[in-house]
């Protein structure tokens, strides 16, 4: 794929011609990332925009001694957006290379210089920005159900929204965990019952939503935030 077919994937870009769309490509530099290596901390500065061309890469943080994965992102996707548009915010959340990638990095300056020829550059970021913030509501929502049955049928939703009816991803049980601040034993125990109540399906690691209303069901929150014990909305009267 070329660097402006690249580009073009991605929602900020997509409304530039191919023109705009090579003047821009030289502001972008590629790295390769071998797996293991850690782009940035919480807390530190930062001043880089990643766009994964290959490859995946975890972005998570530290809460009261375990890892919380917020996302994990491959191919065509971008992080780190943020440190473009406030200099003095700090990284919200960590990132590793889960496996070989290979990102285009776009620097702070480059990027206001771009936005010097694009201005219709920055509403598409704050329109994504916004959305971006809206799903991290909905995922701390979601921290705080005690039901982790609850919990995992509304991460399996969010990824199928993103991925499709079989999840592109390859999650380990202790990666789900960590997205659903629970621990492993449970994801295992909980997945094995969807699978045999016929709800999803399992193949190497890769998990396909076979009922997506029954997992509506299971991970239905009522608007008061009130669930029963199987995680359905419980009925008045």
């Amino acid at each position: 794929m070329s660097d402006i077919a690249f580009l073009r994937n991605f929602p900020f870009f997509e409304h530039l011609n191919d023109l705009e769309l090579a003047a821009i490509a030289p502001l972008f530099v590629t790295k390769t990332f071998a797996k293991g290596v850690q782009l940035f901390w919480e807390q530190d500065e930062g001043d880089e925009l990643y766009m994964i061309k290959a490859g995946a890469v975890q972005i998570y943080r530290h809460e009261e001694d375990r890892e919380i994965i917020l996302a994990i992102f491959h191919e065509g996707d971008y992080f780190g957006e943020m440190a473009l548009i406030d200099s003095t915010k700090l990284r919200s959340a960590s990132a590793k290379v889960l496996e070989k990638s290979k990102l285009y990095v776009l620097k702070r300056e480059q990027f206001f210089a771009l936005l010097k020829e694009n201005p219709g550059i920055a509403i598409h970021i704050l329109g994504i920005t916004l959305e971006r913030l809206r799903k991290a509501n909905e995922l701390i929502t979601d921290l705080t159900i005690t039901n982790a049955r609850t919990r995992i049928s509304r991460l399996l939703l969010r990824l199928s929204d993103k991925y499709g009816t079989t999840i592109g991803l390859k999650l380990t049980h202790q990666q789900i965990a960590d997205m659903t601040g629970t621990v492993r034993e449970t994801v295992t125990k909980v997945l094995l019952e969807m699978q045999n109540e016929g709800y999803i399906r399992i193949v190497s690691k890769k998990i396909s939503i076979l009922d997506k209303e029954q997992l509506q069901v299971i991970g239905a929150i009522q608007q008061d935030g009130r669930l029963n014990d199987e995680g359905t909305i419980a009925q008045e009267g």
